[in-house]
């Protein structure tokens, strides 16, 4: 039984913010509800790769939840969504503001029908400031933020991240603030909405460039491989291959420069004694560490290493990283049957309780695929149900695939 069973959200975000935000609240049990539009439904199913027609990009970040296809433009479409929202705890949208309130399904609105609501909004910019009307994407937000100023080689190109951290950053933060607002909510019976920010969900995690930047006004720049403030914290290069060795304090150094490398005489070298000199002759201590690790290959330096009590790791493709030993230990690894796509694997949730169970139950589900059941369960009758349908304010997923 997860830890949130009995709590209902309503989502009726798409793409990855809010999506990735409802999918962890799903998977720790919560009843999840996706509302999509007919013609369509959430954006990235019209992403690729796609197996047998179903985007994979949607199946990774849906599982758990349920579909219902319906027209939140029609009158009829808005009463659905309203007989919704009275049983829901939770509302999760990532509408630009202003679309909410022309839809008619603003905090205002919804408050009005479900006092205690929770309503999660993420958006580009937030509800308010003078960008609130700015659409917002995850590369936008990198920029904005300073980190592709910071992200790449001195003096390349302004590099991204090598995944969606604002988008992915955004959904965590709607999770955390959701788990608090509905505690509060247990509490005292209270409701409230949630304003979540692309652009700023990240800007808490710039720890060591705000000491330095409010410090003395030092502008971060990029380092490349390297950590900030940390030496030897890199990717360093053996005979075959880079590999990462994380010497983040004075112990570890020691360790690395007697047990792993055999230079003991660098303890005490005037360039190296501290951390922050280290630091400072960064470039002649990897040239330095480099011309012995080039020696032997990786596998022979991450072996001893471990035997140091150095953290040291491979650099991984993502392949290798999927069929990582250690990965698929921990079962981060999840395979399940897609109805169309047939077995499909995806990550699994990083979270292990020793009292509470996180499920991986059902797969995405199909557009529209439990438009039915969920009229149902919300009181509509057969016949209100096939009028529905016929009017095509709500979609089954069969009515959907006919067309």
């Amino acid at each position: 039984m997860g830890p949130l069973k009995g709590a209902k959200v309503l989502d009726a975000s798409q793409i990855m913010a809010g999506p990735y935000c409802t999918m962890v609240l799903a998977d720790l049990g919560a009843d999840v509800t996706k509302i999509e539009k007919i013609k369509g439904g959430d954006d990235s199913r019209q992403m690729g790769p796609f197996v047998n027609g179903e985007s994979t990009c949607f199946y990774q970040i849906n599982r758990n939840k349920k579909s219902i296809a319906l027209d939140l433009k029609s009158p009829e479409g808005k009463e659905v969504f309203y007989e919704l929202i009275k049983e829901a705890d939770v509302f999760v949208e990532n509408f630009r503001p202003g679309v909410t309130q022309s839809l008619g399904i603003d905090y205002k609105t919804v408050k009005d029908i479900n006092d205690g609501i929770i309503y999660c909004s993420i958006s580009g910019y937030g509800q308010t400031g003078p960008y609130a009307h700015k659409g917002g994407f995850d590369l936008v937000a990198q920029g904005m933020t300073g980190l592709m100023s910071m992200t790449g080689e001195p003096g390349g190109r302004p590099q991204k991240s090598g995944i969606a951290v604002y988008d992915i950053g955004a959904g965590i933060t709607a999770v955390y603030s959701i788990l608090a607002a509905y505690i509060h909510k247990l509490q005292t019976g209270e409701g409230q909405m949630l304003d979540i920010s692309l652009a700023e969900a990240g800007l808490p995690w710039f720890a060591w460039e705000a000491a330095a930047y409010f410090a003395n006004q030092t502008i971060p720049e990029p380092t490349g491989h390297r950590h900030r403030v940390s030496a030897p914290y890199q990717a360093i290069r053996a005979k075959d291959s880079f590999m990462m060795i994380g010497c983040a304090n004075q112990r570890t150094w020691e360790r690395f420069c007697t047990s792993v490398l055999g230079m003991p005489e660098w303890l005490e070298d005037q360039r190296y004694l501290t951390n922050s000199l280290r630091q400072q002759h960064v470039e002649e201590l990897e040239r330095e560490i480099e011309e012995i690790t080039q020696n032997n290959d990786a596998t022979y330096w991450l072996t001893k290493c471990e035997q140091a009590g150095v953290p040291a790791g491979p650099i991984n493709n993502f392949g290798e990283a999927m069929n990582n030993e250690h990965y698929l230990a921990r079962e981060m690894i999840k395979e399940m049957e897609h109805p169309v796509i047939g077995k499909m694997k995806m990550i699994g949730t990083p979270t292990k309780f020793s009292k509470t169970e996180v499920e991986i139950k059902t797969p995405a589900p199909l557009l529209g695929q439990h438009s039915e059941a969920i009229l149902q369960e919300i009181g509509y009758s057969a016949e209100k149900i096939e009028s529905l349908l016929e009017k095509e304010i709500v979609a089954q997923y069969s009515q959907i695939i006919s067309k």
